[in-house]
This record gives structure tokens, C-alpha cells and sequence, in this order.
């Protein structure tokens, strides 16, 4: 699929944005990407379709997704089914334009089990914020739970419904407990709330740290206002940018297809005979996945990364560090093959091999090969020292390859003394660590020179044209049955944010003056369409933390607390932007009115903040010394706050120092420069040989993973590969009606079903509970690597 093309718009007749080819010199001549829906006409497509009005598109028309047999729509010039490659061809061929404005939405069972999942979801998160286990509540998960027990309320609770098991009187307070059958709106909207909530906010950490090593402890209102500003922020943000990150066809995101289709399995045309072999193979999967996935996580780990060269020889370090990586920061994982579909898979991520274009992954994939190449070059050239350190390691050392001693260098107040820095001497980092951070500087610049050379066109035509032309994509205008939200809605929760995060920032005593937060905003803002764009056509969106910490590091050199606060204000909103946007979409295509999304989402967004806040005080209070303490427990831990901790005095105290121009690393931020002119040759070699498809090279994605393989279990690389091929080539291609009808949904149960049993592994033994019960050692569970590579740290 290609979206690296600008799209010139005219108003048509019937009043609709028309869609033409732009070639590779801004002509028409040149056809530079598939055709699309909205084009004139395509060769691809049914010419009768054409003569049909966007605005007319329905699922009568065209048919269902679950319809059996390939509809007109599907058909291409030859009689056979094509394959799904346009924007176009995901908005109108894989998710249904169904809508019933009459679904109720606002029922007690919505609101219970919003309310319900969105405590449980934020609690649940923020202990595992504080615990030796990294775990996420996935957005897949609540998706299923929520379903399970919206179908369990709809049978018990009595209504007036005919399919009611206990018959009410037919009056209001009747139909909102119970309408009828628990229908697609309730449960999407329930899944927004709840994930909203689910994930610790970024300024629980600053809070953590502040307490645990500064000894400041922000009250109660304080820390609530917080959270509350710096969360919402985003969404204030994101909300006057949605005409052209959400509105339009080419914001496909394709990272919601599993979801869409899996809501759309569950809940639409349950009489369909084909759809229900679609739910059929929905649950066999899921229930196989989740057997499954007790071998390679708990009783067979060797299952999570097959290393034939460490088999072949098991004394080799230069084998572990390149063929090894099956256990974190071991090697490279060159050559592996992974069973273990928590790695494999997309773990809740945006990018999955099953769902995540090919283009998009040939680019990530690309990256990752030059990082293999490039971090295992640096380690035998011994580049930067690079044989002092570990191979792969994310902490700060002394030349002699001892760990730095961060707080050796700072004042009382935690603010950098110069003297004890000049005694201690500048930290390093392995040449791995370094690398990362070069890609993650490099991406800043690519993506800029990206989004103005293949997408400022496009965004510039839609803003232009949003007071005068209608937008043409077939979900927009289903919803156009519903009240929109104003843009001064969303400009007010801006304003009024930004006042209570300058307030709560000077409260707090974070050390970050006024022009800091505003530069800060201004970052953030700036980056939103960037990102945005990137995340809304391929479906991938890389962190920019790094960036923002280095801004701030050169800005306000000497004050870690300062800097957590200037990350949390220039990166936190771009995050919070994307969420709200991606929910925004996922209320398009499943017909969620506008207004429902922003108010659940906003209500998640509180829950989660308050929870989030009273949790952490009540933990910080219980375990203080616990979590201060570099091993902790089997049951708590402050790993997290540590890290973040440290990154900050990294950042804060050292960025100068260290990134300054003419000292070690003072080449890093010019990196930003050399990532600004990386795309340009693709985007020249393209207007001059359109055929070659040089579109399909997606430069920030491939300079962002060139430091990919610098932490965590690397051994999933070449099997997420090569299910990449096999999924968007193969079966897009040569079994394009398989891949419509269930290839999403297989990312969906394969998913859901890791997701549950992760959940249930981490209870039941994995140390959830308080208590972590191992599995007995044999030949697929030994002592040291799990893939028998040998261990070097």
C-alpha cells in the first residue's frame, strides 16, 4: 500500500473532494500509486461503481466484508479478486459501512462496565508500574473481557427487549439497563474508556523519582492537577488537527484493522453462515494461541529463540552476541527462529506482521539489518571503547567499563556540581546504546523532510478546502448523521490545561521556568502533524523522547527534575495526540458519534489519572526502601522510576557536557541535519524514475530501527520477517479473499489470545501474585540463555 503520494483535490458537482493521480513532476500523466477509490476512475474497479456518489456507498451496495464469495467491489479487470492496496481499498473493502444511529449507547451495562474495567485497567497498571514484571493491559484484552461480560449482562439483567431472558415493562428506566442484545457502540466505546485508563502516566514518574531520590512530594492537588493537565493537553492538540489525521480515506491506520474486524465479527451479521466460520476460527485461534503460548513462556523458554549456531557451538561470544537473543540484551538474533507469539506478534503494539503494510516493514526490516551489521562492526572495531562495555546495554560507564556512578556528580539539591563532574570524569556509552540514540536523532530530521516532500500537499489541500469541500471518505459521511465536536471545544481544553500545567509546574518546584514549558508546547505541537501523519498512513510512530530530553538537556543544562518536566510537556502530548486520534478513527470506521469518543475517552483520561495518583502514594508509602534499592523484591521494584531517574540525570545534568559541540559525543545532535537530507535522494530518484518504487522507501522508519536491536529479546526478528512476506506478499496477493476475511481477524485471536494467557501466566506464576513459581530445568528450560548461547554478562 502506498501512501507517500499527494493527492490534489477539486470539488466536484455533487460536492465532494475528487481525488486525481499526481505524478512524479505534479502533472496527471504519471499514475505514482495504485489507484484509489476516490480517483476519477480506476482500471482496477468495476466501472458501475464509479457512477455511484461516495456519499451513497452503503453496505447494501457494495456488500459486507462477511459476505461469501468476492462482491463487485472486490473484482478486479480480470474477474478475480484484487488485492487490498490502496487507502481506498481498506476504507471500503475490509470495514463494513453499516450504521444504526439507533443503537443506544449511554446504558447502565456501558456505563458499569466503562467505569468497571477503567478502575480495574488503571489499578492493574500502575502496581505493575511498581513491580519486577513489565506488564501492559492491552487494548485486546479489554476488548474480549468487555465482551464476555456485556454478553453475560445482556442475558441476565431483565428488559424489555424481546430476546430478553426476564421480560420488563416497556418504559426508560428499563431500557437503560437493558436495551437489548450488548451491541458494537457499547462495547467500543467501553474498550476506549478502559484502555484510555489502563497505562501509568508519564508524570507518575516524575512524582516517583521526586519522592524517592529528591525528597519533594507535590500534595495532593497538586499532583492530581498534573496528571490530569498533562494528559489531556494532548488531546486538546489533537482535536483541531483531526480533518486531516482522521477525516480523510489516506488516514487509514492500518494498526486498527484487527480491532475493527474483530468488533465488526462479534457483533454484525451473526446470521451470516460465512460469518460465523469467521467467529468459529476467531475462538479456535484464541483458545490455541493461549495453550500454546505456556510452552515458550513458561515451560519450554528455548521455544522463544532457536539458535543453530549456538548449538553448533556454545563457547562462542561473537556467536551469542550476533546469533543470540533470546534473553534480554544477548545478542543480536541473527538467523533465530521464534515460537513465542508475545515476540513475534504486534504485543498491543501499532506494528504486527500481520497488519503493518510491507512496504512499511521492508523499511523497518532494512533498518534492522543495517543495525546488525552496523553494531557488530563498532564492537570488533572497538569503536568508542566499545569492548569495555557490554555489547548490548542501556546504562552509563566509566572508561574502565565500571558502572557510573550518577549521583556522585550532583549537588545536594541534585542539581550538577562541575567540580565532582571534573574528579568523575564524562560517562560513556556502549557503542550499541550510542547507536540507538544516533537512529532516534536521525528520525527527528527524516521525518520532517518526509512528512513536506510526500504529504504537506495533501495536508495542505484539505485544511484549505475544509470550509468549502466536502471530504469524500464513505465513514466520514456515514457520520455526518451525528452532532460534531467543535474545534473550540478542543482549543479550550488547551488553553485551560496549559494555565493549569504552568500553575501545577511552579507548585511543584520542577525548576522549569515559564518559556521552558511554553518551548516545550510549542515542540509538541509542532510535532503532532509530523508523527500524526507518519502513524496515521503506515501505522508506525517512533518515540521522540530522546529528542525532547536532548532539547531540554541544551536549554536547561544542570536540572534533571527540570528536564522530566520539559520531556513530560514535549513528548507526553504528542503521545496522548496520537491516542486520541487512533480512537477518533476507530470511532470512525466502527460509527462511534464523535462526541461519545471525546467524552469516554476524556472520562478514562481522569480515572486513570486519579487512580494512577492514589496508587503510587499508597505503594511509595508501603515499600519506599523496597523500591529505592537496585535488586528489590520478587514482588516490587523501582526499576522504572530508577530508569527514568537516571535518564534525567543523563539528560538533565550531562546533556551539555556530553553533546556539547567538540566533546565525545557533540556529533549526536547533528545527526538531526543528516536526518533531515536522508530522504531527499529517495524522493529525487522517484519524480525521475516513478516505476522503480522508490515511494515505498520509508525513511524515517528505516533510520529510526538502524538502533532497534540495542534492548530486549531479539530473537523474533527474522520469523516477524518472514510472516511479514508470507502475510502482506503472499496471501494479499495470491489469496486476496483469505486475506480480507481473516487475515486481520488471525492477528486479532492471535493476539488476544497471547494477551489473556500473559495475564493469567503472570498471576498464577509468574510473580503477580507475590509469588513466582519456576518451572523445573530441562533440555528446553536449561540454566543460563535460553537458546544455549553462552552467557556473558
Amino acid at each position: 500500500m502506498d501512501h507517500q503520494h499527494d493527492l490534489a483535490g477539486e470539488k466536484t458537482s455533487s460536492g465532494f473532494l475528487k481525488q486525481e493521480n499526481i505524478g512524479a513532476r505534479g502533472d496527471v500523466d504519471t499514475v505514482v500509486r495504485p489507484p484509489s477509490y476516490g480517483d476519477e476512475k480506476s482500471s482496477n474497479a468495476p466501472e458501475d461503481l464509479h457512477k455511484a456518489d461516495l456519499a451513497e456507498l452503503d453496505s447494501a451496495q457494495i456488500g459486507e466484508v462477511f459476505a461469501d464469495g468476492p462482491r463487485l467491489i472486490d473484482l478486479g479487470a480480470d474477474g478475480k479478486e484484487r488485492p487490498i492496496e490502496t487507502d481506498a481499498d481498506y476504507a471500503t473493502r475490509l470495514v463494513s459501512l453499516d450504521n444504526d444511529p439507533t443503537l443506544p449507547i449511554w446504558t447502565f451495562r456501558m456505563w458499569f462496565l466503562s467505569l468497571g474495567l477503567s478502575c480495574f485497567a488503571a489499578v492493574l497498571g500502575q502496581i505493575f508500574y511498581f513491580r519486577p514484571q513489565t506488564v501492559q493491559v492491552s487494548q485486546l484484552f479489554l476488548q474480549i473481557i468487555s465482551y464476555i461480560l456485556g454478553k453475560a449482562m445482556d442475558e441476565i439483567i431483565p428488559g424489555p427487549g424481546e430476546n430478553s431472558r426476564f421480560k420488563t415493562a416497556d418504559n426508560e428506566f428499563w431500557r437503560f439497563m437493558n436495551p437489548g442484545p450488548f451491541n458494537i457502540k457499547e462495547h467500543v466505546a467501553i474498550t476506549i474508556m478502559a484502555s484510555t485508563a489502563s497505562s501509568s502516566a508519564l508524570a507518575i514518574s516524575i512524582f516517583a523519582a521526586q519522592d524517592l531520590y529528591y525528597n519533594v512530594r507535590p500534595n495532593a492537588a497538586i499532583g492530581i492537577f498534573t496528571l490530569i493537565g498533562s494528559q489531556l493537553i494532548g488531546y486538546g492538540t489533537a482535536g483541531v488537527m483531526r480533518s486531516f489525521l482522521v477525516y480523510p480515506t489516506f488516514a487509514v491506520y492500518p494498526q486498527l484493522m484487527p480491532t475493527v474486524q474483530l468488533f465488526e465479527a462479534l457483533h454484525r451479521g451473526q446470521a451470516a453462515v460465512t460469518q460465523k466460520k469467521r467467529l468459529k476460527f476467531f475462538w479456535v485461534i484464541f483458545v490455541a494461541i493461549f495453550v500454546w503460548e505456556w510452552f515458550p513462556e513458561y515451560i519450554a523458554p528455548t521455544l522463544t529463540g532457536i539458535s543453530i549456531f549456538c548449538l553448533a557451538d556454545q563457547n562462542s561470544a561473537w556467536f551469542t552476541r550476533v546469533f543470540g537473543g533470546a534473553a534480554g540484551n544477548e545478542g543480536l538474533g541473527a538467523f533465530s527462529i521464534c515460537f513465542d507469539w508475545a515476540y513475534v506478534g504486534a504485543g498491543g503494539g501499532s506494528i504486527g506482521s500481520l497488519f503493518t503494510p510491507l512496504a512499511t516493514q521492508l523499511s523497518l526490516y532494512s533498518g534492522c539489518a543495517v543495525c546488525m551489521i552496523a553494531f557488530s562492526a563498532c564492537y570488533a572495531m572497538n569503536t568508542w571503547h566499545a569492548q569495555n562495555f557490554p555489547f548490548l546495554t542501556q546504562l552509563l560507564y566509566s572508561e574502565n567499563g565500571t558502572e557510573y556512578d550518577q549521583l556522585s556528580i550532583l549537588n545536594p539539591d541534585f542539581t550538577l556540581n562541575p567540580e565532582k563532574l571534573a574528579i568523575q570524569g564524562l560517562p560513556w556509552y556502549a557503542a550499541s546504546q550510542l547507536l540507538f540514540k544516533i537512529s532516534r536523532t536521525m528520525y527527528i530530521g527524516a521525518a520532517i523532510t518526509h512528512f513536506f516532500l510526500w504529504h504537506s500537499n495533501t495536508v495542505y489541500k484539505i485544511i484549505r478546502g475544509y470550509q468549502t469541500s466536502e471530504c469524500d471518505d464513505p465513514h466520514y459521511l456515514k457520520m455526518k448523521v451525528y452532532k460534531e465536536i467543535s474545534n473550540w471545544w478542543y482549543l479550550t481544553i488547551f488553553i485551560g490545561t496549559t494555565a493549569m500545567a504552568l500553575a501545577t509546574t511552579y507548585a511543584a518546584k520542577s525548576g522549569l521556568p515559564w518559556w521552558g514549558l511554553f518551548v516545550a508546547l510549542i515542540f509538541a505541537w509542532m510535532f503532532v502533524p509530523i508523527i500524526g501523519t507518519l502513524n496515521a498512513t503506515v501505522g508506525y510512530a517512533p518515540s521522540i523522547e530522546n529528542m525532547v530530553q536532548m532539547l531540554g538537556g541544551a536549554m536547561i543544562p544542570g536540572k534533571p527534575v527540570a528536564n522530566m518536566y520539559f520531556t513530560m510537556y514535549g513528548y507526553n502530548p504528542v503521545v496522548q495526540s496520537l491516542n486520541l486520534l487512533r480512537d477518533l478513527k476507530l470511532g470512525q470506521y466502527t460509527k462511534l458519534p464523535p462526541r461519545v469518543t471525546f467524552t469516554v475517552q476524556v472520562i478514562g483520561t481522569i480515572i486513570g489519572g486519579l487512580l494512577n495518583f492514589v496508587i503510587m502514594k499508597t505503594v511509595l508509602g508501603a515499600q519506599r526502601e523496597v523500591l529505592r534499592s537496585v535488586q528489590g523484591t520478587n514482588v516490587w521494584s523501582g526499576q522504572q522510576v530508577q530508569s527514568y531517574n537516571s535518564d534525567a540525570i543523563a539528560w538533565g545534568a550531562l546533556g551539555k557536557p556530553l553533546y556539547a559541540t567538540g566533546t565525545r559525543y557533540g556529533f549526536v545532535p547533528y545527526m538531526l541535519l543528516v536526518g533531515l537530507g536522508f530522504p531527499i535522494p529517495f524522493w529525487y530518484l522517484h519524480r525521475k524514475y516513478p516505476k522503480f518504487g522508490f515511494n515505498y522507501v520509508f525513511t524515517p522508519i528505516l533510520v529510526a530501527e538502524l538502533g532497534f536491536l540495542s534492548v530486549g529479546i531479539n530473537s523474533s526478528i527474522f520469523s516477524s520477517f518472514a510472516l511479514a512476506v508470507f502475510s502482506q506478499y503472499y496471501l494479499r496477493k495470491y489469496r486476496a479473499t483469505w486475506f480480507r476475511k481473516y487475515n486481520f481477524l488471525l492477528s486479532a485471536a492471535l493476539d488476544g489470545g497471547t494477551s489473556v494467557m500473559i495475564f493469567v501466566y503472570t498471576f498464577a506464576v509468574g510473580g503477580g501474585s507475590g509469588r513466582v513459581i519456576p518451572f523445573p530445568n530441562w533440555a528446553l528450560n536449561p540454566k543460563g540463555n535460553p537458546d544455549y548461547c553462552k552467557r556473558l554478562t
